[in-house]
């Protein structure tokens, strides 16, 4: 018998994460990953004590985990597409409430790099990004929308129990584990320097549901499955960063809050960007350079190895 998902448990019992071992029934393992998840993103949905950016921030964050778990699970689980689809679009009704955000993360960033602006236009600059990010954070997440994301979150986390995982076997879980390797490989760019944004976008998005997925299986091998895991978060940090970029070029455009300072921003958003997808490059062809067959028959062996 499982225990049952508790959407309401405190932050303490949250922090705790489950992760398949082979001396553990894979069926409640995976139900727990779910429920942790779904009590994470309850959290801090609905924690008075969080700003409106951070519950956002977090928010689409444990989606993004959420949909790493469903895309596993769709083989088995008959609604779990659905769960996917709609944690999706959840997110993309918040994604408007991250922009500023991203832009200021942008700004920094180039800043540091030595774009050379005055300490007067750095402030202007900083308080128009200021100013589009609060404008942004109470347009997006309104009182009702929030209560909408938390009664789904509930209906989610009552469907867990529903779930038949009892009876897995590992080499299901295995045979899923490659096809989103794969589809990371795939979506690699096979000339980093005339990949564009929506390329190194979809790229992001396949290396973010590997991450996630692979922390599944990290204690098959720990030392080496927590460097995985920190592999694929650094390649996610270099392409999220070019995707920074890509919202605070974005504002330089015509009628857009940044356009006085287009050339100037232009030219330091192209040159960090070339940077970043050159540390990138290097990191994905390290992670992603076996084969997806042979990824599969290695998790398995370890799997097998451990029982």
């Amino acid at each position: 018998m499982h225990g049952p998902v508790n959407p309401k448990m405190g932050k303490k019992s949250a922090l705790k994460k489950p992760a398949l071992q082979p001396s553990a029934a894979i069926g409640p393992v995976v139900r727990g990953i779910a429920g942790h998840i779904l009590a994470g993103a309850r959290a801090v949905m609905t924690d008075p004590e969080r700003s409106s950016q951070d519950a956002v921030h977090e928010f689409r964050r444990a989606m993004k985990e959420w949909r790493a778990l469903m895309r596993l699970l769709a083989p088995f689980v008959a609604d779990a597409e659905r769960w996917r689809v709609e944690a999706r679009d959840y997110a993309r009704s918040l994604a408007h409430a991250r922009d500023g955000q991203a832009a200021l993360n942008a700004f920094d960033d180039v800043l540091k790099r030595g774009v050379v602006l005055s300490e007067r236009t750095q402030q202007t600059i900083r308080g128009r990004i200021e100013q589009l990010r609060g404008s942004e954070e109470r347009a997006v997440l309104t009182p009702d929308l929030q209560a909408t994301i938390v009664g789904w979150i509930d209906g989610a986390a009552a469907a867990v129990e529903a779930w038949p995982l009892d009876p897995f076997d590992f080499s299901a879980i295995a045979a899923q584990l490659a096809v989103g390797y794969r589809d990371a490989r795939r979506r690699m760019p096979s000339d980093w320097s005339l990949a564009s944004d929506a390329e190194l976008h979809a790229f992001r998005q396949r290396v973010v549901v590997h991450r996630y997925q692979m922390e599944l299986v990290q204690p098959l091998w720990p030392r080496f499955g927590k460097m995985w895991t920190n592999e694929a978060e650094r390649l996610r940090d270099r392409l999220g960063k070019c995707q920074d970029l890509a919202v605070l070029e974005r504002l330089t455009g015509p009628r857009q809050p940044l356009a006085h300072w287009r050339s100037r921003l232009t030219a330091a958003c192209a040159e960090r960007r070339l940077q970043l997808t050159h540390r990138a490059a290097r990191i994905a062809r390290r992670l992603l350079a076996e084969r997806p067959k042979a990824f599969r028959h290695r998790l398995e062996a370890l799997w097998e190895e451990g029982r």
